[in-house]
């Protein structure tokens, strides 16, 4: 048996969490096309023949703005110094940009205290024909002396499979640190309000989406029924004018939806209410961002 821990870094909105869910089959992460999705270290743990593969998605690496991000950051760069094995994940779309370059930084910093092995997974191949592809894998391959290189594409389900293959002789000898059933640490209370989240940043746009977070205030379970009731928390009037939405159109929408991705997770109905919430500037907030496990 092989076991290890295997980062997930790189710039934001480059397919971190699209990728883990790929790699788990199954779920576990919430996906958007904007950029800064993930908030926190997500755990998602793959059994493949032989070894467990603790997968550690994280916060991508970006500027910081406020104390909300700079927390996120902080997540990303602790989690990579900790892990045994980091993919480094790069975009198949487009050519090194600053924010690649400022991953592989911070991650040379963290080899620098202790190496450890490397692999450049370039995603998104499906969106580029192979003539494009080989330059752009070149201009990557030369970044840095990478362990392995694997183009992948999590959305087609292409190459996943020689990503473990390549990843598993990097893992050490021993036991598994989690049950056979065991998929992910986060709780159901957790993942609901992340599942809200995920239907705000596909239904808004603009500044609405980073001004976002969604704290549960009540989660009980009676037998196969849940009662959750939820609180979106914004930062400004205006904000909330949008999620509602004319007559409630907007909020009832997300509420749908995120109930129906919660019911099929959890395996029962679910009973939700959800409202909004003004909480001005709780991105710079630490009492604000602790309570909601930031």
């Amino acid at each position: 048996m092989k076991f290890g821990t295997v980062a997930i870094i790189g710039r934001s909105n480059v397919g971190k969490s699209t990728l883990l869910n790929r790699l788990l089959g199954e779920k576990i992460a919430i996906v958007s096309d904007k950029p800064q999705t993930t908030r926190t270290r997500i755990l998602g743990v793959a059994h493949v023949p032989g070894a467990q593969i603790a997968f550690l998605d994280t916060p991508g690496l970006h500027k910081p703005e406020h104390l909300l991000n700079r927390r996120m950051v902080r997540t990303t760069v602790e989690t990579l110094e900790e892990a045994d094995l980091l993919y480094m994940l790069m975009d198949a779309t487009s050519l090194p940009g600053p924010g690649d370059l400022a991953a592989i930084k911070h991650m040379k910093e963290a080899l620098a205290k202790r190496p450890r092995p490397v692999i450049l997974v370039v995603t998104k191949v499906d969106l580029v024909n192979k003539q494009k592809l080989l330059p752009v894998l070149e201009s990557y391959a030369k970044l840095f002396a990478w362990t392995d290189v694997v183009p992948v594409s999590a959305q087609v389900d292409d190459n996943i499979d020689r990503l473990l293959a390549v990843t598993v002789p990097y893992l050490e000898e021993g036991d598994g640190a989690y049950g056979d059933d065991v998929v992910t640490d986060q709780s159901m209370r957790t993942l609901a309000a992340e599942m809200i989240r995920e239907k705000v940043l596909q239904a808004t746009e603009q500044e609405v989406p980073y001004s976002v977070a969604v704290e549960i205030e009540e989660f009980v379970e009676e037998g196969k029924l849940a009662r959750i009731r939820a609180t979106i928390l914004v930062e400004r009037e205006t904000q909330k004018g949008i999620l509602i939405g004319k007559q409630g159109v907007r909020l009832k929408s997300i509420s749908t939806q995120a109930r129906l991705d919660m019911e099929r997770l959890f395996g029962m109905k679910v009973f939700l209410e959800v409202w909004v919430k003004v909480k001005e500037a709780w991105r710079e907030d630490e009492q604000v961002l602790v309570e909601l496990g930031y």
